[in-house]
């Protein structure tokens, strides 16, 4: 059988990281070294930035010069308007690491001459490379160059050029554009000649502000073709990849205590798994917070970091009422252990809250992760929205190996697993807390309702907040149903009182025969002393014999030691014998 000959392994592209944070994650190395990259997007999508932290995270992060040639900013505007994501332009630029350059385009004289080529701008361009030795180069924006041309053709060869010039220097290049109605630009030329597009999309979805990007191709280079929402605050840009959902990840068999040693004993004496997920839900008023507050509390008594994202209620009112139950949670924010981070939902859409909750994980690296309550997310997104987002965010946790706990509001006292956003089903472990209402009162009932991997109590117990903490206690089972709270306290009263008239009743009964025991034992003590008495007088009788006889015996002794005689010959008459 002849041999086949081993093929040489085709060679992946140069990247270059862009060191925007998700980016080159998405593009699985960054945009392609060398060749140019077109960023479009309508205006306001954040094309600007996202070309000029480009610049920035090369110069500053890599080593990497870069020129930003803008074609409707100035130089002054560009660095005025950058400097709120903490970008100092003018420095860089003093340093020589970035150049910016502006150049005005006139788009009268062009409709006027009839006659329009690159040359001067290929003639400045190259100039501002070889001045710092630049590696990046940005072009904003490619529309202002071409505006006032009609001549198609004119058109078509001199974007080519200006991508050839850019190819030849050997520069990673983004060029910016507008999109257009039909096209991604609008001269719908660039798209084609581009190696690398990515869309930027703003969008509005029910008054909420979205921003979303998209690569829509990469010559050479395998990449993400999902839409990925991304957020622009004072760090700059942020990408949310979305997160594998293949289900091979890594597990833990370590437990974590929940707060509440009642609970860990329901949980099999262990807790919770680290690394897991846990939905704690109820209706309004029955202590989901104070659940979450315990097990963040929890988790900072082990000098662990905690997270929690507060969708409901400020930070400095979650630490005032948490200390009405004695958790001083001001301290460990004050030890850096407690980190909050509160936000009302409409402020982003779904996507931006996942951005900036990965945000927040990243930088502070939390052991557990809180989010109370899911439900306010459901203000801006449909139910399924809001789960997709979930399952995001807990597959996230899961690689990271992070604990979270959601809390989460039920609309009704029925338990319904498709209740609570639908996220029960992908949670580990499900804690609901219902309302007990009887004897014209209301109580807190807790369920486990599933702890996957572990051997957990099927029984509810009563769910009590005091001023030293949670606690869980065992209801009252009765002929009438469960018994809780006053009802509960009245049925141990009883049945206590019931125990110490039984106890006092056994208690006259063992008093009695203890005496009668006494009565007893003086009678066996009385019939012993006679006993002794008799036989004491016996034994007189019999040392009085044996004392007479031997009186008797020495008496007899001493007359015949007198008489000389031996006691033992008999004395026989002395008569004469007669023979016959």
């Amino acid at each position: 059988m002849a041999k086949l000959n081993k093929q040489p392994s085709p060679v992946a592209i140069s990247k270059t990281l862009t060191g925007i944070a998700g980016l080159d994650e998405i593009t699985l190395g960054g945009l392609p070294s060398g060749r140019p990259t077109l960023i479009c997007g309508e205006a306001g999508s954040g094309k600007t930035l996202f070309s000029i932290e480009f610049i920035v995270r090369g110069a500053l992060d890599y080593g990497e010069p870069g020129v930003f040639m803008a074609f409707e900013e100035k130089a002054d505007e560009l660095k005025t308007n950058v400097a709120s994501l903490g970008f100092d332009l003018e420095k860089l630029e003093h340093e020589k690491k970035i150049r910016i350059d502006y150049i005005h385009i006139d788009r009268a004289e062009i409709e006027e001459t009839g006659e329009y080529d690159l040359e001067g701008l290929f003639i400045r361009l190259n100039y501002a490379i070889d001045s710092i030795g630049a590696k990046r180069v940005v072009l904003d924006t490619i529309e202002n160059l071409f505006s006032g041309l009609k001549n198609e053709g004119i058109l078509r060869a001199e974007i080519r050029r200006l991508f050839q010039f850019l190819k030849s220097k050997g520069v990673t290049a983004i060029i910016t554009g507008e999109r257009g109605e039909k096209s991604l630009t609008r001269q719908g030329l660039e798209e084609y000649v581009s190696d690398c597009v990515i869309l930027l999309d703003h969008r509005i979805i029910n008054q909420i502000s979205t921003r979303r990007l998209r690569i829509v191709k990469y010559r050479g280079s395998v990449h993400g073709t999902n839409e990925y929402p991304f957020l622009i605050d004072d760090e700059g840009i942020s990408v949310l990849p979305i997160t594998s959902l293949e289900l091979n990840k890594e597990v833990s068999s370590e437990s974590i205590s929940s707060g509440v040693k009642a609970l860990d004993k329901m949980l099999g004496n262990a807790g919770f798994y680290r690394g897991s997920s846990i939905l704690a839900s109820g209706t309004a008023g029955t202590g989901k917070t104070s659940i979450a507050a315990s097990f963040a509390n929890a988790t900072c008594l082990r000098k662990e970091k905690c997270l929690f994202f507060a969708f409901e209620e400020s930070p400095k009112q979650i630490i005032r009422n948490m200390r009405s139950i004695g958790m001083d949670l001001q301290k460990h924010v004050d030890d850096k252990y407690l980190q909050f981070y509160a936000s009302r939902p409409t402020l982003f859409g779904l996507e931006m809250h996942l951005v900036a909750i990965h945000k927040a994980i990243h930088k502070f690296k939390p052991d557990a992760v809180i989010l109370d309550p899911i439900t306010n997310l459901i203000t801006i997104g449909s139910v399924s929205e809001v789960k997709t987002m979930l399952v995001r965010l807990i597959d996230f946790l899961q690689i990271q190996q992070i604990t979270v706990m959601f809390t989460a509001l039920t609309l009704n006292n029925v338990v319904n697993e498709q209740t609570d956003e639908g996220v029960s089903s992908l949670v580990d472990a499900w804690l609901q807390i219902r309302d007990i209402e009887n004897n014209g009162e209301r109580n807190r009932g807790l369920y486990i309702m599933k702890s996957r991997g572990m051997k957990h109590s099927n029984q509810i117990r009563e769910f009590v907040i005091t001023d030293k903490g949670l606690d869980l206690v065992d209801v009252f089972l009765t002929e009438d149903g469960v018994l809780t709270g006053s009802a509960r306290e009245a049925r141990l009263l009883l049945q206590q009182t019931g125990e110490i008239i039984h106890e006092q009743a056994v208690s006259r009964k063992d008093r009695e025969l203890i005496r009668k025991r006494k009565v007893l034992e003086s009678k066996i003590d009385s019939l012993r002393s006679e006993y002794e008495s008799a036989e004491e007088e016996l034994n007189k009788v019999y040392v009085e014999e044996a004392l007479k006889k031997q009186i008797m015996g020495d008496t007899i002794s001493k007359i015949t030691d007198l008489r000389r005689a031996d006691i033992s010959t008999p004395v026989k008459s002395k008569t004469k014998k007669t023979n016959k």
